[in-house]
C-alpha cells in the first residue's frame, strides 16, 4: 500500500484505500471477531470537528469498556469519518495530536485501541478530499473491510457501536453481526431513524452510552 509521507509518525494515509491507518503489532493467525467503535460521540465527547487535544474528553465508561475488551483479547477498532479534514478545517497533524492524546488517556486507565482507521473524504470536501461517495466513508464498509484484512478479523461475529445511523449502516454493509446505537454525541437526533430501520440478518441494540456495550464484549469474545 502506498503511504502518504506527510500523514504523521503514528500512522499513515494509504492512498490506494483512502484511509489513514494505525495498527499495533502483527495480526494473529486465528481469525477473531472485533468490536468496532466510532470515535466522536462514542469514545469521546463530540464538540464538533474535534481538532485540539485540549478539547478531548472521554465519555464515561469508554476506558472501562475498552479495557474489558483488551482483557478478553477482543480487538478494538476505531472507525472514524474525518469530515473536518475533508472540508479543510484542520489537517492530519491535528488529527494525530488528538489520537495521541486519546491513546494516552486510555493508557492511563489501562486500556488501548488495537487499530485506528480514518477516512477524510466528503461530498463537500476541498479538492484533495472531495468525493461523492467514497467506498471508505461510512456508511460504506471500506474501513471495516480494510480492518478485516489488517487484523485478520471475523466480521460475521463482530459488532459496531455508533451514535449515527451511518455507523450502523457501515457495519451492516460490511456483514457484521449487529450494532449498538447510543444516545451520546449526536445519538438523540438519530435514534428514531435507527428505530425505524429494520435490517435483515443484522441485530440492532439500543443503549444510553458506550457503557451499554459491555454485554457485547462477551458476545464477540
Amino acid at each position: 500500500m502506498a503511504a502518504l509521507e506527510s500523514s504523521g509518525a503514528h500512522g499513515s494515509f494509504q492512498e490506494d484505500l483512502g484511509i489513514w491507518i494505525r495498527a499495533a503489532g502483527q495480526p494473529p493467525a486465528e481469525m477473531r471477531p472485533a468490536l468496532f467503535l466510532d470515535r466522536d460521540g462514542v469514545i469521546v465527547e463530540d464538540p464538533g470537528y474535534l481538532s485540539r487535544a485540549a478539547e478531548l474528553a472521554l465519555i464515561p465508561g469508554a476506558a472501562d469498556l475498552i479495557a474489558s475488551a483488551n482483557h478478553r483479547s477482543v480487538p478494538v477498532v476505531e472507525i472514524t469519518n474525518q469530515a473536518g479534514i475533508g472540508r479543510g478545517y484542520y489537517g492530519w497533524k491535528e488529527f494525530v495530536e488528538v489520537e495521541a492524546a486519546l491513546a494516552s488517556e486510555l493508557a492511563a486507565r489501562g486500556a488501548a485501541i488495537d487499530a485506528v482507521l480514518a477516512c477524510p473524504y466528503h461530498p463537500d470536501g476541498v479538492p484533495t478530499w472531495a468525493h461523492p461517495a467514497h467506498p471508505a466513508r461510512k456508511p460504506r464498509p471500506g474501513m471495516l473491510l480494510a480492518a478485516k484484512r489488517l487484523l485478520n478479523l471475523d466480521l460475521k461475529h463482530s459488532w459496531i457501536v455508533g451514535d449515527k445511523l451511518d455507523d450502523l449502516l457501515a457495519g451492516y454493509n460490511a456483514g457484521l453481526c449487529g450494532g449498538l446505537h447510543v444516545l451520546t454525541g449526536q445519538g438523540p437526533a438519530y435514534r428514531q431513524l435507527v428505530l425505524d430501520w429494520c435490517p435483515k440478518s443484522f441485530e440492532v441494540r439500543f443503549g444510553d452510552s458506550i457503557r451499554d456495550a459491555v454485554a457485547l464484549v462477551g458476545v464477540v469474545e
